[in-house]
């Protein structure tokens, strides 16, 4: 049975929560391993409200501006007319899942995801391709509403506007303003509520860390969790052979930083004072660029009585070392 929560009144901050309850489509994306924002570390720590919520910045404020205009370019591409449905979904055979779509189809059982790219991102979606923690999402929203369509529409900034067809019809047929069509089978949907119920039931109802995995997005999590040192110390049983590898790759790691940095040595005495190089397949320039800095110190020693402690921003942070202890 489907669940309709209304999000119209809703504070943030109680949005915040209630997702907080289950899955949804960006953190199935990064629960999968396909979300370079997100790890299954950060959404555990999320879940179980050791993070704060994500800071807004200025892609997030323009896809959620440029909501609205993505959503009127499908339909002028499209012919379909879209509503938006200020609800959160919840489906008793997906308990662990929840879908916040952006709009809905008039008409047929599909829905719309929108999405708003930077220019630079142009090579990602050529010949048909888009990102897999988009296809994620998508499949996530139509395990959940158990439609049959979902269009994913990407607004690439002064560059293009396209429309992806994810659908659950085997042998659908690929509409001319779709760029590409990719069909989801049952197998997929259950695979995916699997995972979401692996992950809830071992990670976030034992309140059990997934394991370390060597993101950005898991590094940035453990350092937020764990921001200050309470002092004190610990054992570390049993972790011998891993601090061994640790500094075993170490050594490797800067015997290779040697090796590239020999080769690229030698193209730049090829090079000598040429700005631009080429060789069959690769390319390489080596050009002069200026860049002003402010010299803080130099500007106190030249202004030894304006107080400049308004200017100065202090950030906490810890630094990690490991050491090896030669003696041993």
């Amino acid at each position: 049975m489907m669940t309709k929560i209304s999000t119209a009144s809703m504070s943030r901050e109680d949005w915040l929560a209630e997702r907080r309850h289950s899955l949804g489509g960006s953190d199935m994306g990064a629960v999968l391993g396909l979300n370079r924002w997100a790890s299954p570390y950060s959404v555990w720590a999320e879940k179980t409200g050791r993070l704060p919520p994500k800071e807004d910045n200025e892609a997030m404020r323009q896809g959620r501006d440029l909501e609205e205009y993505v959503a009127s370019r499908f339909t002028e591409k499209s012919g379909k007319q879209v509503q938006r449905m200020n609800y959160l979904l919840r489906n008793d055979e997906a308990p662990y899942l929840h879908a916040n779509i952006d709009r809905r189809i008039l008409g047929e059982r599909s829905g719309l995801e929108c999405k708003t790219a930077s220019a630079l991102n142009l090579k990602t979606y050529a010949g048909g391709e888009f990102p897999d923690s988009y296809y994620v999402q998508c499949v996530t929203y139509l395990t959940v509403t158990g439609w049959e369509r979902w269009y994913l529409a990407v607004l690439i900034l002064g560059k293009g506007f396209q429309v992806y067809q994810i659908t659950t019809i085997e042998g659908d047929a690929v509409p001319e303003w779709c760029e590409s069509s990719v069909y989801v089978s049952q197998a997929e949907m259950d695979a995916l509520k699997s995972g979401a119920k692996r992950f809830w039931e071992e990670y976030v109802l034992p309140d059990q860390a997934p394991p370390a995995d060597g993101t950005e997005a898991t590094g940035d999590a453990i350092s937020t969790i764990y921001g200050e040192d309470g002092g004190g110390g610990v054992q570390l049983f049993g972790r011998e052979s891993m601090l061994r590898e640790y500094f075993y790759m170490d050594s490797k790691v800067r015997e290779l930083q040697k090796d590239m940095e020999t080769i690229k040595q030698t193209i730049q005495q090829d090079m000598g004072e040429a700005a631009e190089a080429a060789c069959t397949g690769y390319s390489v320039t080596w050009k002069s660029q200026s860049r002003a800095t402010f010299d803080a110190k130099q500007f106190a020693k030249d202004h030894p009585h304006m107080d400049l402690s308004a200017y100065y921003k202090t950030s906490k942070f810890r630094v990690f070392k490991i050491k090896e202890d030669k003696a041993s």
